[in-house]
């Protein structure tokens, strides 16, 4: 042998052996780590949290940038999506074991030109990457690194799962990652329904997917498509003639991509998720570590029924424009009197702005940053119009004022029976105020809304019936003055049932002097009210602050015999394969006796009938309902709760500066909040998918059948007394003030969302129609399915088996 030869032979084994260990340097992560055999087998593909409405409608995600993912089946992907990524992407799939010689050889030799060598497996692989590498050397490792990991997953996976795995994890246009997602987002339909030229759209993206995007870039995204088409004919998954005529197809989007501001219920989703959080953090997985909110795939499902979502939204774009025109024409909103004297609260408000933080980083000073709030701009703002946005120029200044003088709501819808909620709204609009008005948190005065929490105490433990005969009169309390403040020189008595009726506060100060303001503190506690209420006689006027939240929980005695019910909105939790992780049961106990609920809501129902909500009942048609107003210190907020023996709902009204408020009485709950609850019971009883009963009763106790005080044309005035709450606020609905303002055209937050999923389930009641095995077999591949290899194969990487 001669020593050229020898020299050869040297440098053939030493490179050898050098490329071994090479390849097993990086095999065991010396050169960055590498997936275990484990991930390789359950790939940490990082999934959103789905969230579910009563009947299964999804209603929105939680996720980080690139983790909006829905995980979909291998069998309930189109046949059309899988052959024309085959065509597209990687011709020889079936054929080769994770690297495709002859690709990876000839774009070596043409440097590119031609297309990459990288198979689909070899795609994969490099999406368990966090990067792509930008540096030539770190490149080349990580492109080994791909070589070994595609080799590791075609032993591990069939093919079917490696596609799936695949159309799971890639993004296409728009930021949007996974097949049904972008399903989804451009069609509006489940991946399984999509046709030809909609898969073709789809893969066509995979090349390039700012470039070929059909929203931004529809030539270029239509050109793409009938390539992918081509294809698809070329590797005889189509015929030329089919394919002839869907070339000529204009691509048809139904484009509506989901994020936080447009699914179902965004408020609600909000205050969910913080309530998930938590319940993350104290949970942990089989690893011991905590669930991942926005990466485990958790399946949340709620109590939020769609229609009745639907419906509150709509109640509130009808009447609160009818609220807000009124605001903005009061002098002192006009000449900004407003805004006299509150120069510290607009300071804040600039200070907390993101103008203020990004001009602070710039370095500009305090004085300079005031001044530029004074420059009057091109901006968008919150309106209640179509587009629930206008264009303006106005001075950031001016902008904060706009938005402080908006009048704000909440609205909730309660199962009284179990507590379950079927209806959120937190405020006007999410995306321009995320701050939710709705939740146990967030509390405000409550003002008359209260009084039949005493009154139900009263008859529970002091012997008053409505018929009880009660002082209307101002009352001294010493140590803390008279209640009311106000002395309007009423004299003489009324029924408890009138006091309550037109809310009449010297009969609350009255009752309060009876029971005792500890009595009544301690008496809310006991029905179950969280906060702390402190033991001022001023409470029986509802001078202290509760949440709308807490009202709901209180108001659920009377409705239900006694029970309180806690507001819930969770029935579970499920993992991303559907294992129950968590139940919630229904929080409820009996806090008043049978009789005296029965009382309290045919008491109730005199504000409905002739009281401060008078006429209520008989323009909904009902039976029997209960009711009660509330209206706190200058209007600055207006509360209605009112419920029938099947729904119990509530809602609030006020401005989020308590110095805003409207005046004229138009501040006052029978006017600024019962509408809005009038119009949803409305399009709730109209509605006969919900199972309404306009004609249901309260379940009257066995010993008060032979009793008849219940009749209120005897024991209850007929006309308000002087300065009652709902005096000169007549029986009209909302559009018999202010005059009729066009609010039909005004969408709802959830609306889109309801339309987009209304498809959506429709494609899912079809997909499920369609018998297994008929939808198995539409999907099979070229290929029948393969067996796994063996544990102990895989971990030596023994051959896979073939077919």
């Amino acid at each position: 042998m001669t020593r050229a030869v020898r020299i050869f032979w040297r440098i053939f084994l030493y490179g050898t052996l050098a490329v071994i260990l090479l390849l097993v340097l990086i095999n065991f992560g010396v050169f960055g780590k590498m997936p275990s055999l484990a991930q390789l087998e359950n790939p940490s593909i990082t999934l959103a949290t789905e969230v579910f409405a009563d009947d299964g409608t999804p209603m929105g995600k939680y996720f980080r940038d690139r983790g909006n993912r829905s995980y979909v089946k291998y069998g309930d992907i189109s046949k059309h999506v899988v052959d024309a990524l085959v065509a597209t992407e990687d011709e020889r799939f079936y054929d080769h074991s994770g690297i495709d010689g002859r690709s990876l050889s000839r774009a070596i030799l043409k440097l590119g030109r031609d297309g990459g060598g990288s198979t689909i497996t070899q795609q994969l692989a490099l999406n368990m990457f966090d990067s792509r590498a930008t540096n030539i050397f770190l490149r080349i490792i990580q492109k080994i690194k791909e070589n070994i990991i595609a080799i590791k997953l075609e032993r591990n996976f069939t093919k079917q799962e490696i596609l799936a795995l695949y159309l799971n994890t890639v993004s296409f246009s728009d930021n949007v990652y996974g097949i049904r997602n972008a399903s989804r987002t451009f069609f509006s339909k489940e991946p399984d329904r999509l046709t030809v030229p909609e898969a073709a759209v789809l893969v066509g993206m995979q090349k390039a997917t700012s470039t070929y995007n059909p929203r931004t870039n529809y030539k270029l995204a239509f050109d793409r498509r009938n390539t992918v088409i081509d294809q698809m004919v070329r590797n005889n998954y189509l015929s030329a003639a089919s394919a002839n005529d869907m070339k000529k197809e204009p691509i048809r989007l139904n484009y509506n991509k989901m994020d936080e501001n447009n699914g179902i219920a965004p408020y609600f989703l909000d205050v969910l998720r913080g309530d998930l959080k938590a319940w993350c953090k104290e949970n942990k997985k089989e690893n011991g570590e905590p669930y991942d909110l926005y990466a485990d795939g958790l399946r949340i499902y709620t109590t939020i029924n769609p229609r009745m979502q639907l419906y509150a939204e709509e109640a509130v774009a009808k009447h609160l424009p009818v609220l807000q025109r009124a605001l903005s024409r009061q002098q002192n909103i006009k000449s900004d009197a407003v805004w006299k004297g509150k120069e510290k609260v607009l300071e804040a408000a600039m200070k907390a702005s993101d103008r203020w933080d990004n001009m602070k980083k710039e370095g500009m000073s305090d004085d300079e940053i005031r001044k530029s709030f004074n420059t009057k701009v091109s901006m968008k703002v919150f309106a209640w119009n179509p587009k629930r946005e206008k264009d303006t120029v106005m001075s950031p200044l001016d902008s904060i004022k706009y938005h402080h003088e908006m009048v704000q709501t909440a609205f909730m819808v309660t199962d009284p029976q179990n507590g379950q909620v079927k209806a959120w709204v937190g405020g006007i609009d999410f995306k321009n105020y995320k701050y939710d008005h709705a939740n146990l948190r967030t509390k405000r005065q409550v003002g008359s809304s209260i009084k039949p929490y005493l009154y139900a105490l009263a008859v529970e433990e002091y012997g008053f019936t409505p018929e009880t005969q009660c002082e209307a009169t101002q009352q001294y309390f010493p140590g803390f003055g008279y209640v009311p403040a106000k002395n309007r020189g009423k004299t003489g008595t009324r029924t408890m049932a009138s006091g309550l009726a037109w809310s009449v506060n010297e009969v609350a100060a009255y009752i309060i002097k009876q029971t005792t303001a500890q009595r009544f503190a301690e008496f809310l506690k006991q029905i179950n009210i969280p906060t702390k209420v402190d033991p001022y006689p001023s409470i029986a006027l509802g001078s202290c602050d509760l949440s709308l939240f807490e009202m709901m929980w209180g108001y659920s005695m009377f409705p239900t015999g006694g029970f309180s019910a806690k507001p819930v909105y969770i029935t579970r939790i499920e993992d991303k394969n559907g294992h129950i992780l968590a139940r919630f049961d229904t929080d409820r106990k009996e806090v008043i006796s049978q009789a005296t609920a029965y009382t309290m809501a045919r008491m109730m129902q005199g504000v409905t009938d002739f009281g401060t909500a008078a006429g209520l009942r008989s323009r909904l048609g009902v039976a029997e309902m209960g009711g009660k107003t509330g209206t706190t210190n200058d209007n600055s907020d207006a509360w209605f709760m009112g419920y029938t023996p099947q729904l119990l709902a509530g809602v609030w009204i006020g401005c989020d500066d308590r110095f805003i408020r409207l005046d004229n009485g138009l501040g006052e709950g029978g006017q600024a909040a019962r509408p809005i609850w009038e119009y949803f019971f409305q399009k709730a009883f109209a509605d006969k998918t919900l199972g309404l009963d306009r004609s249901a009763k309260f379940v009257q106790p066995e010993n008060m059948k032979t009793e008849s005080f219940y009749d209120y044309y005897n024991i209850i005035d007929k006309t308000p007394p002087p300065g009652a709450e709902g005096e000169n606020v007549g029986s009209g609905g909302a559009d018999d003030f202010l005059g009729t303002p066009d609010t039909q055209n005004i969408p709802t937050e959830s609306k889109q969302a309801m339309e987009e999923q209304k498809v959506l389930q429709e494609a899912t009641n079809a997909k499920n129609q369609v018998p297994v095995e008929k939808k198995e077999n539409a999907t099979q591949p070229k290929q029948e399915e393969k067996k796994k290899p063996g544990f102990f194969k895989r971990i030596f990487g023994g051959k896979k088996d073939k077919e």
